[in-house]
């Protein structure tokens, strides 16, 4: 969460997706609100504010990191503290959320995926980064299958390599997940990040030889292999609505696709 480099790359990965899905090129969010929920340190709030948003916020409970984030960033970003489940926001007031790679760190995922609906605008988009329990390698602690693991076992499995004294993120599933977005229209943005990184500011996914050779293959694959391989790929990219909207961008290799919500 402090990596700023990693951070920002992470950020224009995000930028170009919700460009792509709106259709913008340049100055993605111009005239936009967005709120980045789970700001930690700033970064992505900061680089949400230089795509154009005419205002940004940064929403997170970390009181310590908050005023570190505001003293760094808040000339352009307002910093706020507030629990997920009750966001300081009135109704349909937010055009562009961004929840990135946090609900395996909240108490309640469902209640927080209800708020966002909640405060996003008619016409809004919800951008999710979301970590898939099947994943082989678990991303925090690189432990193969850790993920896959009851509590109890997943706790022994940390202490016996020294990475933590338990493990406290909850993974979901896709069909999990499916449930989580179920009140909303969702696009999936997975196979069209890897399939074209350089599109997508997605090149930190799969870097040097190992992301050319990555890119040929996906962007040739069939639609029928990619979603045999859905259940198992690491983290999903995703695009949600409250309905009616689609992807606004130029045509893709492999374009985005809806996520049934079953």
């Amino acid at each position: 969460m402090l990596d700023e480099e990693k951070r920002r790359r992470k950020a224009a990965k995000i930028v170009a997706v919700l460009g792509h899905f709106l259709g913008r090129d340049d100055d993605v969010l111009a005239g936009l609100t967005v709120a980045d929920i789970g700001c930690s340190a700033g970064f992505i709030a900061d680089e949400l504010a230089s795509a154009g948003a005419s205002r940004t916020f940064g929403v997170d409970i970390d009181v310590p990191g908050l005023r570190k984030a505001a003293r760094r960033f808040g000339h352009r970003v307002a910093f706020v503290c507030a629990d997920g489940t009750a966001l300081p926001f009135p109704d349909g007031s937010v055009d562009v959320l961004v929840f990135n790679h946090i609900y395996e760190h909240v108490v309640d995922p469902d209640a927080i995926m209800a708020e966002m609906h909640r405060v996003l605008a008619d016409g809004g988009v919800l951008y999710l980064g979301l970590g898939n329990r099947l994943g082989v390698m678990e991303p925090h602690y690189k432990l193969p299958f850790l993920s896959y693991l009851p509590p109890a076992l997943a706790d022994r499995y940390v202490r016996l390599f020294g990475r933590a004294d338990s493990y406290y993120e909850r993974y979901r599933t896709r069909r999990g997940l499916r449930r989580m977005v179920r009140g909303f229209q969702v696009w999936d943005y997975t196979f069209p990040v890897l399939a074209t990184p350089a599109a997508f500011a997605g090149k930190e996914l799969f870097p040097g030889p190992v992301g050319r050779l990555a890119e040929g293959v996906l962007a040739r694959l069939p639609r029928a292999v990619l979603r045999a391989l859905l259940p198992v790929v690491p983290t999903y990219l995703w695009v949600a609505t409250k309905g009616g909207r689609r992807p606004a961008g130029a045509s893709l290799p492999q374009p985005p696709e809806r996520v049934s919500p079953r």
